[in-house]
């Protein structure tokens, strides 16, 4: 069984090299395989060799799990020295119980000691992001918790059990219990190989998310995500009565830009202006590019008087910091247009205000911010007014 799902999941990793641990969970299983052989072949082992092989390879095969837990959830990597000591440690002790001083009860709890506090230590890492936004995690870290609390319970169930009110082994219960750890041991694989494909699919499917809604070249969102977000904004604003700014931002002779110093310098000026947008913002703020030159911000929970000066403050800021070049620097200025969602606003319907408002900006000389707001009554309500 392990030597099957280390087949699968060496063929998920080896077509998809980029996620992250995939590689360190099919070594683990790699390293459960070895340990199911060594038990098929202790009678033909010397003991010795046996013990060493078993206790080495499921504690190296909990701990690379634990390793591939931090990877996948972006930790940094751990110092090898003290898992190095401890399954040494573990090894030796396994061998002094089996040479030194024989004593099987001691080698059953040291087979389960390192493995259980690997797992449990995967469980910790894994359970994190939210049950209802990242359930597979949670999945993966309930089945490697309650599997490493089986382990470090193993040798007291049998322990309670199989001995009787005389003081004697009871030979059949031993048997039953040993084949109840088979069926764990069996269902525990299953699982979890089952938990890290199912984490591989997570990893994808974020993926592809990302691809969908994010712009490659500044990494903000796309227009259809904007626009899908923006709409979103607009609904719950108007549902709280409160006010919700939209900026629209275009770099001024940004063709000019590209046609002085090349495309590539075009993009790195893209990507220097959302470092610098960043900066103006808060989290809950949401940026997107258009297309071009051109991007969008809406804030929320801010009035008018708080978007006109955020829009100052990126203006001036972009103004002040061109973007450094091996030649020399690009000198760059943005115009911006404000406005605020009003009832019965759309996302389309309020970047096409902001967007005048930014155009309106670009013929009063650019390198300014503009504003516009949906008149109270209506054009032709006006007009009839005035008949």
């Amino acid at each position: 069984m392990t030597a099957l799902i280390t087949a699968v999941l060496y063929a998920v990793w080896f077509f998809n090299k980029n996620i992250p641990g995939l590689r360190l969970w099919m070594l683990a299983f790699l390293l459960g395989s070895v340990f199911s052989v060594s038990l098929l072949t202790r009678d033909m082992l010397p003991e010795v060799v046996a013990v060493a092989i078993s206790q080495g390879s499921i504690s190296t095969a909990a701990y690379l799990s634990l390793l591939a837990s931090r990877m996948y959830m972006g930790r940094r990597p751990l110092s090898h020295r003290y898992a190095v000591a401890g399954i040494g440690a573990l090894i030796a002790l396994s061998l002094y119980f089996t040479v030194v001083q024989p004593h099987l009860g001691m080698r059953f709890l040291l087979a389960g000691l390192g493995p259980a506090i690997g797992f449990l230590l995967t469980a910790r890492t894994l359970a994190h992001g939210g049950v209802r936004r990242v359930p597979a995690r949670y999945l993966f870290a309930l089945v490697v918790g309650l599997h490493g609390v089986f382990l470090l319970l193993r040798p007291a169930l049998f322990k309670l059990s199989a001995v009787t009110s005389t003081g004697q082994v009871d030979t059949n219960l031993v048997q039953l219990l040993s084949q109840f750890v088979v069926l764990e041991g069996i269902v525990a694989v299953v699982l979890m190989g089952f938990g890290a494909l199912v984490l591989a699919n997570e990893y994808i499917t974020s993926e592809l998310r990302h691809l969908a809604e994010v712009d490659p070249l500044t990494n903000v969102f796309n227009r259809r995500a904007f626009l899908t977000l923006l709409d979103k904004a607009i609904s719950s604003a108007q549902r709280t009565q409160s006010d919700l700014p939209v900026l629209v931002m275009d770099l001024d002779h940004f063709k000019k830009i590209n046609d002085t110093w090349g495309h590539r310098a075009g993009d790195d000026v893209l990507r220097h202006f959302v470092m610098l947008a960043n900066r103006c913002l808060r989290k809950e703020d949401v940026m997107g590019r258009l297309g071009g030159e051109e991007f969008a911000i809406f804030l929320s929970n801010a009035g008018g008087g708080g978007a006109i000066a955020v829009a100052e403050r990126l203006r001036a800021l972009v103004e002040a910091q061109p973007l450094a070049t091996d030649r020399r620097p690009i000198q760059l200025t943005v115009s911006v247009g404000v406005t605020l969602c009003a009832s019965g606003d759309t996302a389309d319907m309020a970047l096409q205000r902001a967007d005048e408002a930014m155009y309106l900006a670009k013929e009063r000389g650019r390198n300014r911010v503009e504003m516009l707001v949906k008149p109270a009554v209506p054009d032709l309500a006006l007009a009839a007014t005035a008949g």
